[in-house]
């Protein structure tokens, strides 16, 4: 039969050189194989189990997707019939309130989510509105911000939305108006360290604020004001973001591992305290420091190495397993000598889809730290971590904290999980880990894989003991029992980020759920309401419906929903109201006027 083969198919001998360099080949693609799999320094490693394929058809996807957008509609119309162009709408009364400069912050926070659903009828309608802001203040306003904006909020929900719905549609209007108002905030960066000040009186263009600040609120301006630079051509605000990072990358950390703490001098830019945490008051800086980097196409170097220094003290110090159910949580630490509070706050429900987005667009590794600026504490975390591929630890971190802010909503009565933060109990997920891995990592790693969920019947829930008893079999029990309509809560961010990153259908399972509760229990005949006790269904509302209902929690569900992703994680960046920006092509003379050093190739 060979005779009737072309010759080049015919079985020939192979001296013996050939057959080495055959082997040599093979041999080198089996190496480059197993080293992109999670492995150890002493040649161990984790194989993780493969990804279930989804039984939700995709039509149902599309179905699902298709829910969440009219129930974006819902919430805006009702906010245009009865709150326009007032800040937010009152779900239950049908009123207004003016509780963010009085400008519109739901239109504004809208803008983007419309452009991505479609909603051009709505768009259209909101550009006049966007066109006669004026930024000037409002006598309506109804909180403690009379005669003065915010900074931080005003940057990522008013200054961000513009900028967003910029970069997707291209309508001048918006450029203009974002050029407009970011040039208004800039007051509050004058400062001696040029860290921004609380807030801005706009008709006097003066910040004002106390002398200290809290570090969410200091450094979640950067994506911003660098993306406003580069449309803007002008170099004042990338000097003013990269002015933030310099300051902070300059701070003496050592003695806290590398990790910036929660509040500082914004004259001197130096901490005044050594809380760590990734909770309230310290989230969107931590978020900022991977995203700057990413949006600048992994050019900002300072970034990386800041992130990379928290994360490595995040993953060896603030993450614990619970002791009944082995839950995966990040809390708080106050230095010096005070040990962890064990509260697992729902905003830290962010940093789960934080760092599977690090795992999933870097080439993470220890030799890109530089280790003079780690301190005897960070020193100790790299010889631990050194021993772990640190990628895999991430996406591990990743999946185990992000099943348990999913538990902390099915958990209970009404499918939502409560705003405030649940104490608990543990000990240190690393020290788990490092047996785990001694053991010879038979099993998943601690703290990853399914957990059942625990919920309570109604004369469990009537008990006087109830405190006890959700210890005892939850490993938490809550303070607060209020839902907010919060992403961060909800915990969607993660679950989107999760399912982007891992494709696993499980993640997206998770969001239907949620999203089922939210149109079960929140709906309203106007819009959405927030929630006053999550343990009842149905769940007592409250006359609120914040902004970021919109901007972030629908949006995130609906992009979870859709088959193709139109906004690519290696072409997008979302800032931390879930403002998509664009990740920067540099031009040569882009580089050139911002300071920006070589460009990876």
């Amino acid at each position: 039969m060979l005779r009737y083969l072309p010759d080049s198919f015919k079985i020939r001998r192979f001296t013996t050189r050939q057959l080495v360099a055959v082997a040599i080949a093979l041999l080198v693609v089996l190496a480059l194989y197993y080293n992109a799999l999670p492995h150890y320094s002493d040649g161990r490693r984790w194989t993780p189990p493969p990804v279930a394929a989804s039984r939700t058809p995709p039509a149902e996807w599309q179905r699902r997707a298709d829910q969440v957008k009219q129930a974006f509609l819902h919430a805006y119309h009702g906010y245009e019939t009865h709150a326009m162009p007032h800040d937010e709408i009152r779900p239950l009364s049908n009123q207004f309130k003016d509780n963010f400069n009085g400008w519109g912050v739901t239109l504004f926070d809208s803008l983007d989510t419309m452009i991505l659903m479609d909603l051009n009828d709505e768009f259209r309608r909101a550009l006049p509105v966007v066109e006669k802001a004026d930024f000037m203040p409002s006598p309506n306003v109804t909180n403690k911000h009379v005669g003065y904006a915010p900074f931080f909020e005003t940057v990522i929900r008013y200054l961000a939305g513009l900028l967003s719905a910029y970069a997707l549609s291209h309508e001048p209007i918006l450029l203009q108006q974002a050029e407009k108002l970011g040039s208004m905030l800039s007051p509050a960066f004058d400062t001696p360290s040029g860290f921004p000040l609380f807030g801005v009186n706009i008709a006097q263009a003066q910040g004002i604020g106390s002398t200290t600040g809290i570090l969410a609120e200091i450094a979640s301006c950067q994506l911003e004001y660098t993306y406003l630079a580069l449309l803007t051509g002008n170099k004042t605000y990338w000097d003013k973001a990269d002015g933030v990072m310099q300051g902070l990358a300059q701070a003496d950390l050592t003695a806290l591992g590398g990790m910036m703490p929660r509040r500082w001098n914004v004259e001197t830019s130096e901490p005044t305290d050594q809380f760590l945490s990734v909770g309230a008051a310290t989230d969107s800086a931590h978020e900022y420091l991977l995203k700057q980097y990413l949006m600048t196409a992994k050019s900002d170097r300072t970034s990386y190495q800041m992130y990379l220094r928290a994360t490595n003290h995040i993953l060896t110090h603030l993450l614990y397993l619970s002791d009944k159910r082995g839950l995966l949580y990040v809390t708080d630490v106050s230095r010096p000598g005070g040990g962890p509070s064990h509260r697992f706050e729902h905003l830290s429900c962010f940093f789960p889809g934080l760092l599977a987005l690090g795992a999933d667009q870097l080439d993470l590794s220890l030799d890109d730290l530089d280790l003079s600026t780690l301190g005897s504490e960070g020193l100790r975390s790299y010889e631990i971590l050194k021993h772990y591929d640190l990628r895999a630890l991430h996406k591990w971190a990743a999946e185990g904290l992000a099943t348990s802010c999913y538990l902390l909503y099915a958990d209970q009565p009404s499918g939502l999980a409560p705003d405030e933060p649940p104490p608990s109990a543990g000990n240190l997920w690393i020290a788990a880990l490092e047996r785990w891995r001694e053991g010879g990592q038979r099993g998943s790693p601690p703290g990853l894989g399914e957990k059942p969920t625990v919920r309570f019947t109604e004369e469990e829930l009537k008990s006087v003991k109830l405190r006890a008893i959700k210890a005892e079999r939850r490993d938490y029990y809550l303070q607060r029992t209020d839902y907010l309509l919060r992403p961060e809560a909800c915990t969607v961010e993660s679950l989107y980020l999760l399912w982007r990153t891992t494709g696993d259908p499980i993640w997206r399972e998770r969001g239907w759920a949620i999203f089922e509760a939210i149109e079960r229990e929140t709906k309203t005949p106007s819009a959405y309401a927030s929630i006053k006790d999550v343990l009842k269904s149905p769940a007592p509302q409250l006359d609120d419906m914040p902004s970021f209902f919109l901007a972030e929690t629908l949006k995130y569900l609906y992009l979870t929903f859709l088959d193709e992703d139109p906004l690519p994680l290696d072409r997008w960046v979302f800032n931390t109201e879930a403002h998509p920006f664009p990740v920067f092509t540099w031009s040569s003379w882009e580089k050139e006027k911002f300071g920006i050093g070589k460009l990876p190739s």
